[in-house]
């Protein structure tokens, strides 16, 4: 379990951060940068949380855990954090969630831009941070050793997104469609 005796520590003053092997590294690499973002992505989803019905309430509760799951996984690279490594259980899990929300959904016809419902306006939030996220994990995975896990559930976590959208806007039917040169 984890305990947390300070919040206030100090030890951030001077732009460094502690990695969770201990290591000590500026705020602003791209390890720091790609588990800041899936942070960011999980408070986004806390917001779109509020636009949720129960079931997708229940849905989006299991992602933020496994988002913290993500965060330590790259917040401790190397051995020290074999005991933390995401597995493709919830990436499975995401791909069966959006296979039953699609089966109650008519194909698309166009490509959706982001609004409608202000829940699926803000799952489309969600989603554009998550892939914020997963491009900043593929770029430390050029540079430094990631678990491929972890960038198959980012990258599932956005699709899920974009589906729960769909769903949000009453199963596609309240859905803002793309209409090329309409503006021209």
């Amino acid at each position: 379990m984890v305990r947390i005796d300070r919040v206030v520590t100090r030890g951030g003053d001077t732009g460094e951060t502690s990695l969770g092997d201990g290591a000590r590294v500026a705020k602003d690499t791209l390890r720091v940068e790609a588990y800041g973002t899936v942070d960011e992505a999980n408070a986004v989803i806390s917001v779109l949380r509020l636009h949720a019905d129960a079931e997708a309430d229940a849905m989006l509760a299991l992602v933020q855990n496994d988002l913290f799951d993500v965060g330590a996984d790259l917040c401790v690279p190397g051995a020290a954090g074999d005991r933390l490594r995401l597995t493709d259980v919830p990436s499975a899990r995401l791909e069966a969630e959006i296979a039953t929300m699609n089966a109650a959904m008519p194909a698309l016809s166009s490509f959706v831009l982001p609004g409608g419902s202000p829940g699926a306006a803000q799952a489309h939030v969600a989603r554009t941070v998550v892939r914020r996220a997963e491009r900043l994990v593929v770029a430390l995975a050029r540079a430094e050793e990631v678990n491929p896990a972890v960038i198959r559930y980012l990258n599932r976590l956005s699709d899920h997104l974009f589906v729960l959208a769909r769903r949000l806007n009453g199963n596609g039917a309240g859905d803002v469609l793309w209409v090329p040169g309409a503006n021209r």
